[in-house]
């Protein structure tokens, strides 16, 4: 087959990763085109994702890179080999290749942080938020209920998630998303997902300052392994999918300082008098309570 022009960001992962692993076993292309009895050009395509290794070929691979059976090794070859086929692909038609790549990701990620400054995190949000979010954005409303549908099928992963931990300005929760049904909604599921025992929210307050609300949104996508983490940035036009360690070890960092900073997590089971002092579920109710 030729190569492909476009390949997915799971494509592109994996074909990193192997030049990454080739790179610290001191291999030339021309090492390892010998290895695949193949030219150079294949190992360059293969590194860049544009086309697919077969099985016995990444066997090889990952053996003569010192990547011996275990947690990396399993990963790489389920990568190859799960062919991204999922519930996204019946969304093909109507949704962007970067939102496909995402719910991929998503899919086959083990814990997830997420900096949010002016929204409901996706996987946070009601049917009638969302639509209302996606509606203020879209041009074209022809294929609305579907691109909520997708957004909503983005949240079955919360259950099979180890952690899933978000900080979010408070100007999300004040910022008039839809009406104020749909904003107490909300926000009272915010409070019913805080239950779950592996989720944290965190509300970073105003009086913190502009040190969240001047960032823009990121998540950090936990792999199977630590060598798979992913650092996921989304721009108005295009999105930023990073493998790099050091990369994705300042946005740790960050995000950890802003947890530092933010209000005590959502606990709906504190009783009141755990509330003496503001924390995240006490200015959730206040913002409630103005919604009335």
């Amino acid at each position: 087959m030729p190569p492909r022009s476009a390949p997915s960001e799971r494509q592109r992962r994996l074909g990193a990763e192997l030049r990454k692993l080739r790179t610290r076993a001191r291999l030339s292309g021309d090492d390892v085109a010998a290895l695949l009895q193949a030219d150079r050009s294949r190992v360059s395509h293969i590194e860049a994702g544009r086309v697919d290794v077969p099985r016995n070929g990444l066997y090889k691979l990952l053996h003569a890179y010192g990547c011996e059976r275990g947690p990396l090794f399993e990963a790489l070859m389920n990568m190859a080999h799960d062919r991204g086929k999922g519930w996204w692909d019946a969304y093909r038609d109507v949704m962007e290749q970067r939102a496909l790549d995402l719910a991929e990701l998503e899919a086959r990620t083990t814990s997830v942080r997420i900096h949010e400054p002016s929204v409901i995190p996706g996987m946070l949000q009601t049917k009638e938020y969302a639509r209302a979010v996606i509606s203020n954005v879209a041009h074209d409303h022809e294929h609305l209920d579907r691109w909520v549908d997708f957004r909503l099928a983005r949240q079955a992963v919360m259950s099979g998630l180890e952690r899933y931990h978000a900080v979010i300005h408070e100007s999300a929760l004040r910022t008039r998303v839809g009406d104020a049904k749909t904003m107490r909604k909300q926000l009272l599921r915010l409070i019913e997902v805080a239950r779950l025992p592996h989720v944290t929210v965190q509300i970073f307050p105003f009086e913190m300052g502009p040190y969240s609300s001047h960032m823009r949104s990121f998540v950090l996508f936990g792999g199977s392994t630590p060598e798979l983490d992913t650092l996921y940035r989304e721009h108005p036009t295009n999105a930023d999918f990073i493998g790099d360690s050091n990369r994705i070890g300042e946005y740790v960092r960050m995000f950890e300082r802003l947890a530092s900073l933010a209000l005590e997590p959502l606990d709906p089971a504190a009783p009141p008098e755990a509330q003496e002092n503001q924390d995240s579920l006490s200015l959730l109710q206040h913002v409630l309570y103005e919604l009335r």
